[in-house]
């Protein structure tokens, strides 16, 4: 991580440009500053403190086209904080929230998303043994996967489905990496190291399970590490504006029943307490809670039929 400037004042002028495609980003990380107005992210007011100029400089690394943007037009690289704890505070009042005081270590979001991952989330996973597995990946950069590599060797880069696949094997090639994919979407990396079958749970590394999960895509995989962390890639998420564990019903590529079957055979099995997608909100919450939810997403989700895909109807 870089050291952000202490001691400069406030900038101003900070804007978004026509080019959002109102990926969320920016909304997930900086709550308190961006809304989305119009099928867009919009800034509400300038940063008042340097917590929120810290925050407003981690939605403009995080987001995919750049857009979000100082006076000068020129974002300063000493104020990149990626990769981020998951736990780091996103609101002024989490700070003072004891439940959100102390940032999670052990899953870092590398921010920089990816325009040909259509503005995923991507994260690193610390393993006990040292190493780290990234899930999904950020855009293709040498210097960020040089620091992602100063925090520890990365061993396998687990994609969560096809459309999130665009940098996997540079990455994978880089770090000296297995690359992981489901059969169901092999041909977006069709030189896997290792490729998951059937719809059957397997355990790939230290503590962490993959559970195919057809339906976004015919090749989703949901991955969950030491019974707490769920990295859901675009198979569910965690919704603002409903408060609750969402599908993206109307960004179905695949079949929205399928997903239905999958969620009636898999989520039972499900234990965590954070669930962090490929796209929307992050959440935490005690594993009872999860659990409960989840069997509700599930009960909703065996109502749905096929529809156009509309990806302007996803309920952030």
């Amino acid at each position: 991580m870089n050291d952000a400037p202490g001691s400069q004042p406030l900038a101003s002028g900070w804007y978004v440009d026509d080019r959002c495609t109102n990926c969320d980003v920016a909304r997930q990380v900086a709550p308190d500053l961006f809304h989305e107005i119009d099928g867009r992210s919009e800034l509400l007011r300038q940063p008042r403190d340097a917590a929120e100029e810290r925050r407003i400089h981690a939605a403009a690394f995080a987001c995919h086209t750049r857009s979000i943007r100082p006076a000068t037009g020129r974002l300063d690289e000493r104020w990149d904080p990626y990769p981020l704890p998951i736990g780091e505070p996103r609101r002024a009042d989490d700070a003072n929230d004891t439940a959100n005081a102390h940032a999670d270590e052990t899953v870092l979001f590398c921010g920089h998303n990816s325009t040909h991952t259509a503005g995923a989330n991507s994260y690193l996973l610390h393993r006990p043994s040292g190493n780290l597995m990234m899930v999904d990946t950020p855009r293709w950069s040498e210097a960020l996967a040089a620091r992602y590599e100063r925090i520890g060797p990365v061993t396998d880069v687990l994609l969560t489905h096809r459309d999130h696949a665009a940098h996997g094997r540079r990455y994978a090639d880089r770090f000296g990496a297995r690359l992981w994919i489901h059969e169901g979407d092999l041909d977006a990396a069709p030189d896997a190291d290792k490729v998951l079958r059937g719809t059957g749970s397997v355990e790939i590394g230290e503590g962490v399970l993959a559970h195919p999960l057809p339906g976004h895509t015919r090749g989703s995989v949901l991955y969950v590490a030491d019974e707490r962390y769920c990295f859901s890639g675009d198979s569910f998420y965690w919704s603002r504006s409903t408060g609750d564990i969402e599908v993206a019903e109307s960004v179905t590529w695949y079949s929205i029943e399928e997903l239905a079957a999958s969620l009636a055979r898999t989520a039972e099995r499900l234990r965590f307490e954070w669930l962090l997608p490929g796209h929307g909100d992050r959440k935490h919450l005690p594993a009872a809670e999860m659990a409960d939810r989840m069997r509700a997403l599930t009960a909703r989700t065996a109502t749905l039929r096929s529809r156009p895909v509309d990806i302007k109807a996803v309920r952030w």
